[in-house]
């Protein structure tokens, strides 16, 4: 996950000038990043039922697989239409690699130890956004393409790394017999219409809501600092790289005491609150180191929300770890499909109003969360 996440950092200094060669603008970004949520939202359920049936290190590689050709394509593409196909295929990548890799942790983690894990988890994640920006904001002196190149290199190593050192994580034996079960799961339209009854529909609204709002700030992002303040491609790594580091290493030490302190459904209510703060703050002022604390703030807020979600949504889904995990990216996917799209045609209409009206889905969700979120007493015990 950590390398997957490096090899997506590596790309964001340089979306705005690529974007502008391309002659893309608001709108157009945010149908791209939307691309990538489509697919992902289509196959993220069949890919977590194929998890449960034949493995989860087969789809963690074929994920991989389809990450690093995305990224190739990306990187030769010379008109829009390539490029979107380089975001579909990237979804498909996306929907095999994290529900598998959720649910492979699951395989391996106790309830008690999964809090941990999924902390862990979402720090490899967030730590491939501290180094990857970074890094791409260097490869950039050598050339737009050129952390295009090195993405799609990090998921070839990624694969090979994974085919030779990752043990499978379910028994041959219970692989065989989930794929001689009869039962068949209804597809991903007819999956969320069940999923609207579950005891963890509150929690996958929640992931959808926090989704929205995260690629709501990401979509745009570059192209906001850079319009609205002026910001350079070094500028947008130094933010990234500097946000992401600090981000990690809060989620590391505060996750855990917050959740002992005050109970994952107050860590819930006071991040996404917080998160729809730091949104409207972010419009006051372009000092650059005003936008970098902002920035800072909303990426701790959500490292520390997506671990405590997805803890819970684990310790409810029982034996169905794949097919959760795989419901959990659709609705992420869901999120990164309506977010973009919404924040690219927001704006083009005006520059502010994408942080406006996401902060104001992020403030529904506290709602939601505050009456809806329940959580086991032992769970929230001090």
């Amino acid at each position: 996950m950590f390398l997957a996440m490096l090899g997506m950092g590596l790309i964001i200094p340089v979306l705005p000038e690529f974007l502008h060669e391309l002659g893309a603008g608001g709108q157009a970004a945010g149908y791209l990043v939307s691309a990538f949520g489509v697919t992902q939202f289509i196959f993220s359920p069949i890919a977590g039922d194929i998890s449960d049936k034949y493995g989860r290190k087969p789809m963690i590689i074929f994920g991989i697989s389809l990450f690093a050709l995305s990224n190739l394509l990306a990187a030769i593409a010379s008109d829009l239409t390539l490029l979107f196909v380089s975001r579909f295929i990237g979804g498909i990548g996306s929907a095999a690699l994290v529900p598998s890799i959720m649910a492979y942790l699951a395989d391996i983690t106790s309830e008690e130890e999964r809090g941990k894990g999924m902390s862990w988890l979402g720090a490899s994640m967030t730590s491939g956004f501290i180094i990857g920006p970074g890094v791409g904001g260097f490869l950039a002196e050598f050339g737009m393409r050129t952390p295009f190149y090195a993405s799609a290199c990090l998921g070839l190593l990624t694969m090979v790394c994974t085919i030779i050192l990752l043990p499978e994580s379910l028994s041959s034996d219970l692989r065989l017999k989930r794929q001689q079960s009869k039962d068949k799961r209804e597809n991903i339209f007819r999956q969320l219409a069940l999923s609207f009854k579950s005891r963890y529909f509150i929690l996958l609204l929640i992931i959808f809501a926090m989704t929205f709002g995260l690629t709501h700030f990401e979509a745009i992002y570059p192209l906001f600092v850079v319009q609205s303040y002026g910001f350079t491609t070094r500028d947008i790594a130094i933010l990234f790289t500097v946000c992401s580091l600090i981000a990690t290493f809060n989620q590391i030490v505060l996750t855990g005491w917050l959740t002992r302190k005050i109970g994952e459904k107050a860590i819930i209510n006071y991040t996404l609150l917080f998160s729809a703060v730091t949104l409207i703050l972010l419009l006051f002022s372009g000092n650059f180191y005003y936008v970098m604390t902002i920035t800072m703030l909303f990426f701790t807020f959500g490292n520390i929300l997506r671990p405590t979600i997805n803890t819970l949504l684990s310790k409810e889904a029982g034996e169905d770890q794949g097919l959760v995990a795989g419901m959990n990216n659709a609705y992420m996917s869901l999120g990164s499909i309506f977010g973009p799209i919404i924040a690219g045609i927001l704006f083009d209409v005006h520059i502010n109003l994408p942080y406006l009206f996401g902060a104001l889905v992020l403030l529904g969700s506290v709602v939601v969360s505050i009456k809806g979120v329940k959580v086991k007493k032992d769970v929230t015990s001090s």
